[in-house]
């Protein structure tokens, strides 16, 4: 990668190279939405701005992805296939400076790599001598190099295929709840294909969704690691949660509550009838057993309904006059305790 490929990840994610990995999560899941495909769909500049922060969101969120970048800038990459037996802190053996090298004087990270090599083969490079290095079966002879690779070295001892490469990655799915409690295909651009995800009935935002076989490519074995949707749900007007439960707030009359009532009350699959006991105070809850939200290995939880006593805001005439009367004959009085209060 030339140097006027360069891709400045924490620009693209519009965080400081201090950010924190809550901070650069936070910055990925806003830009992911606002350039999400479903979002702009036919905006091919919008299309190309999500795989950039998912390409920098990738490289950021890996601790040791970040590491590499931080130290090796465009040639972070390369720099973390070349091999176990290199690595930031102690890389080529001991006396070996990383930090004092300029990568941007590189055309090529193969050009880093030769200039490399020949420090490490010149007296003043690593203590002990030229360092030897052994080719895996079928490469070139005496070279020191596999056919048809990037033109690093292999070092003794590395088994690419063996690498602890992360080749998994992660994505935003938001959902609105009717998805989400029905389950749900989703088409998803994956930028170089598309692919078709079910959702089953019951997820919830933080619900990871595993794909298999639709990560990164592993550069050692050529095998493709996962994806992973990480589902996020569009706020509901009526329904929150409370862990599994859900939970909704049902307005009623004073009459109501005073007298007792039976009330239409919304579950995800439709209403049924609740009664509402009399005398009810506002803010105690009646539980729908079996009402709540699906569990993807079985069965529901229930809904919560939390009573809420509206007053009328615009009382009629009519009203008002009975409200006088009930003021007139009212026995109970609800603040009778409070002459016992004291500090």
């Amino acid at each position: 990668m030339a140097a006027t490929d360069f891709k400045d990840y924490y620009a693209i994610l519009g965080v400081s190279k201090t950010a924190s990995s809550d901070d650069i999560k936070k910055a990925y899941r806003k830009l992911a939405r606002q350039y999400h495909p479903d979002v702009n769909q036919n905006n091919r500049a919008a299309e190309a701005r999500f795989k950039e922060v998912n390409e920098a969101y990738e490289v950021l969120s890996d601790a040791d992805k970040r590491r590499k970048y931080d130290q090796f800038g465009q040639y972070w990459r390369q720099a973390g296939q070349a091999g176990a037996g290199w690595s930031p802190t102690g890389a080529g053996g001991p006396g070996v400076d990383f930090d004092n090298l300029e990568f941007g004087q590189y055309g090529s990270f193969e050009d880093f790599i030769d200039a490399l090599l020949g420090r490490f083969n010149t007296p003043g490079g690593a203590p002990g001598g030229p360092r030897s290095y052994t080719s895996r079966p079928g490469a070139g002879p005496g070279t020191g190099r596999a056919p048809g690779n990037s033109g690093f070295s292999d070092y003794s001892g590395f088994d690419g295929a063996a690498s602890g490469a992360n080749t998994d990655r992660e994505a935003p799915l938001t959902l609105t709840l009717s998805e989400a409690f029905q389950g749900v295909s989703k088409r998803l651009n994956l930028g170089s294909e598309m692919i078709d995800v079910r959702i089953p009935a019951g997820a919830k935002t933080g619900t990871k969704i595993r794909v298999r076989g639709k990560g990164q490519v592993n550069p050692y074995n050529q095998q493709r690691g996962d994806l992973y949707l990480i589902v996020e749900l569009q706020p509901h007007a009526f329904f929150q949660f409370d862990g599994d439960n859900l939970v909704c707030e049902l307005p009623i009359a004073p009459d109501e509550a005073v007298l007792g009532t039976q009330i239409d009350v919304p579950t995800p699959d439709g209403f049924v009838k609740v009664n509402i006991p009399a005398g009810i105070r506002s803010g105690q809850s009646l539980r729908l057993r079996g009402k709540g939200w699906p569990n993807p290995k079985g069965g529901r939880s229930d809904q919560m309904v939390k009573i809420v006593i509206v007053p009328p805001k615009d009382p009629s005439a009519a009203e008002k006059e009975l409200y006088e009367k009930i003021r007139v004959a009212r026995t109970f009085d609800p603040r009778s305790n409070l002459q016992q209060v004291k500090i």
